[in-house]
């Protein structure tokens, strides 16, 4: 078992929200929600300031307006999210090439393998150059954990929060998980850990004193076993490089149930459409589709269907997802419908082009043009979602702090400048058109010669 606090674990400080505080000066120190912003939307992660007021991640948005009803509540931007991320795990890459990505704010990182760091003091300067490389790259900050194991690690990353880092000294191991809730440790959520408190367990010392053979008995054999060995600080769990993806979907909640059994379909042809896009960004295929659809009363139906090989042809998919459709009693209304792709490869089977129903004769191809022409000649509604980025002719570079009644606001601020002014532009205005987000971080000129 390794000794040294060489596993790295890096958990981003209110990833999400910080980056639209970097991105936007108005909103630094200043409370600020990010999620879905509808009737049934959710929180996905909150600044610090917003924590203050018991505001907090999946809490539903509709509670969280109630708890801090003057803190800047806008849509996520994901792909800018992703790029950050990007830039974020380059650098733990440079460390080690066992980097161990869990979302796009966290992963672990075993510094010994990269030659990185062989004890605490090489590990601490290790940790300590990341966040300041962090900090110089992107403008934001994470909290940095060290020591022996992955479960350690993540537990002194959550005592470093926010923006610090600690380290787990070896042989303080036991000491420190003593007095610590059983929910500390991984794998025991509210359901065992009301299991174990109906039991008088309530911290890791606890497990640990009720031993192997009581755990085994309340959790079953793989489960107790697993526990005991986590109470007396042991676990052996390697840092698994770049884990695969197993899946690729896309879901949508709806504010208002939809009833129509006509919209339900054209809705499922829609997030079928968005899942292959991503399947095709990502570079893959899949053979199992799968619909997912909860009803009016929160009772959630998952159907699959397996192709003969895998596939990446939206036809294929789209086709697919009406099929499952078909078994599923959509009356009483649908609050949210989801369609993914598993099973997944980065190849396609030719002949699956002939799965899908009604086989494209001849000068087929032509026809999927003239569609795709079609479609883009129809008008399309202008939306104007909080906190994204637009450019205005004349003002330049901005982001929508909120819009209706036809009208739009923007502020017109940029990632290095003092907070900038509002205006209000009619939702049609030819002047105004969504941008690109600019780097977080000005970048400096490349050197001469």
């Amino acid at each position: 078992m390794r000794t040294a606090p060489t596993i790295l674990h890096l958990d981003m400080d209110a990833f999400f929200a910080s980056v639209e505080q970097a991105s936007k000066p108005s909103l630094r120190g200043k409370a600020v929600i990010v999620g879905g912003l509808g009737p049934r939307g959710v929180v996905a992660t909150c600044s610090y300031e917003a924590r203050v007021f018991g505001v907090h991640s999946a809490m539903p948005m509709a509670q969280a307006r109630r708890l801090a009803p003057n803190a800047a509540y806008l849509v996520p931007r994901f792909g800018f999210y992703r790029t950050i991320s990007e830039q974020v795990m380059g650098l733990l890459r440079a460390l080690s090439p066992l980097v161990e990505p869990l979302s796009l704010d966290e992963a672990f990182v075993d510094l010994e393998a990269g030659g990185t760091a062989w004890d605490r003091q090489s590990a601490r300067l290790a940790g300590i150059k990341l966040r300041a490389d962090i900090r110089a790259g992107t403008g934001l900050t994470g909290s940095v954990g060290l020591a022996a194991s992955k479960m350690l690690a993540k537990i002194a990353s959550e005592q470093a929060k926010p923006d610090g880092l600690v380290l787990i000294e070896p042989g303080t191991e036991r000491a420190l998980l003593g007095p610590m809730p059983v929910r500390t440790l991984p794998g025991v959520g509210p359901a065992t850990g009301d299991h174990l408190r109906r039991a008088g367990i309530t911290t890791v010392d606890e497990i640990a004193e009720a031993g192997e053979d009581e755990l085994v008995r309340l959790l079953g054999k793989a489960h107790g076993h697993a526990l005991y060995a986590m109470a007396l600080a042991r676990d052996d769990r390697p840092v698994v490089a770049e884990r695969e993806a197993k899946s690729v979907s896309v879901e949508d909640t709806y504010d208002v149930d939809i009833h129509d059994r006509v919209r339900v379909g054209l809705e499922v042809q829609r997030l079928a459409d968005r899942c292959v896009r991503r399947l095709r960004g990502a570079g893959l295929s899949g053979r199992t589709i799968v619909l997912k659809v909860r009803r009016y009363d929160f009772s959630t139906l998952t159907r699959s269907e397996t192709l003969r090989g895998p596939t990446d042809d939206p036809a294929v998919v789209r086709e697919a997802a009406a099929r499952l459709l078909e078994s599923v009693d959509t009356t009483g209304g649908v609050r949210l419908l989801g369609v993914g792709v598993t099973g997944l490869a980065d190849y396609t089977q030719e002949d699956l082009f002939a799965q899908a129903a009604g086989e494209r004769a001849e000068g087929g191809e032509d026809d999927i043009a003239e569609e795709a022409e079609t479609e883009e000649a129809e008008p399309v509604e202008r939306r104007w979602a909080a906190g994204h980025d637009v450019r205005h002719a004349e003002y330049g570079h901005g982001w929508v702090q909120g819009s209706g009644l036809g009208r739009v606001t923007v502020r017109f601020e940029t990632p290095d400048s003092e907070p900038g002014r509002v205006r209000t532009f009619r939702i049609d205005d030819p002047a105004l058109e969504p941008a690109e987000p600019l780097p977080l971080v000005a970048r400096r000129p490349e050197p001469q010669g």
